[in-house]
């Protein structure tokens, strides 16, 4: 079983009734040491650094490390599934938050950075955006390793994001293994999100075994809901000895929606 300490809470998802610079003392308040963000200011990609400066002060003084950050990836949530493959502005944007980002992760010795794909786009075809994309986590990989993270790239599912190229683990992979060959850094890797990937119906079991090894972080919620485990039909604990057994020992992200009695109600299920 996973131990407790090995939880990150996504604070992007959970305590969103909370304005985002009381979410790291929330966290400290219902147990938690560690916490994981998307991007926070949706409509920045270079936000003020007055901004920046008020999360770093209050990640310190509730003592809460930030373990991971998603680059610049659109409305999140809402219609954007990402940036780095959408040419034009949205590409511009992500490629200014790129250095922003890292540095912020770097001040505040955060070890993960997400990169998010984006959704297929009218008036590009797909080869154009996958090589704007590769390019684009390229030079993402690069500015991580210069900050000494490693960069997390995500599949998500289709029946959530349709448009969507990267809905399954092999897919997301093969861009992992495209972006280490293309840097030669190696420090591209899989977020394995099993609620993302039980909607695609892949078997959990079996990417576990396979992919684990390039596997440098976990996120979860149970399926159907997307809400904590326990709410749905996923056994959390078979797939906690799985991870153990195929070797992860790293961090597991709590991205789930927390439920009608709030984000500090819905942790009981870890005792």
């Amino acid at each position: 079983m996973v131990s407790s300490d090995r939880f990150t809470v996504n604070a992007s998802i959970l305590f969103t009734e909370l304005p985002l610079l009381e979410r790291p003392a929330a966290a400290a308040a219902a147990g938690f040491d560690k916490i994981e963000l998307w991007w926070p200011w949706v409509d920045a990609p270079v936000p003020e650094r007055s901004e920046l400066d008020a999360l770093r002060s209050a990640l310190e003084d509730a003592q809460v490390q930030l373990t991971g950050l998603n680059f610049y990836a659109g409305q999140l949530p809402g219609p954007d599934r990402g940036a780095l493959s959408v040419p034009g502005e949205e590409s511009e944007k992500f490629r200014a938050n790129i250095e922003v980002t890292a540095e912020f992760a770097r001040s505040v010795g955060c070890k993960a950075l997400n990169a998010l794909y984006g959704n297929r786009v009218d008036g590009a075809s797909e080869a154009e955006q996958d090589a704007l994309a590769l390019e684009n986590l390229a030079l993402a990989a690069r500015a991580a390793d210069r900050v000494g993270a490693v960069l997390l790239v995500e599949a998500l599912n289709a029946p959530e994001s349709p448009k969507c190229p990267l809905v399954s683990a092999p897919r997301a992979v093969e861009v992992v293994d495209a972006v280490n060959a293309a840097t030669g850094l190696d420090n591209a890797r899989f977020l394995m999100d099993l609620y993302h990937l039980s909607m695609n119906g892949e078997d959990l079991a079996a990417a576990i075994e396979a992919y684990s090894g390039r596997t440098a972080h976990v996120q979860i919620a149970d399926n159907p809901g997307r809400g904590a485990p326990g709410t749905g039909s996923l056994d959390f604990k078979d797939l906690f000895e799985r991870l153990d057994k195929a070797g992860y020992d790293g961090l597991v992200g709590l991205e789930y929606k927390p439920g009608d009695n709030g984000s500090a109600a819905s942790f009981g299920w870890l005792k």
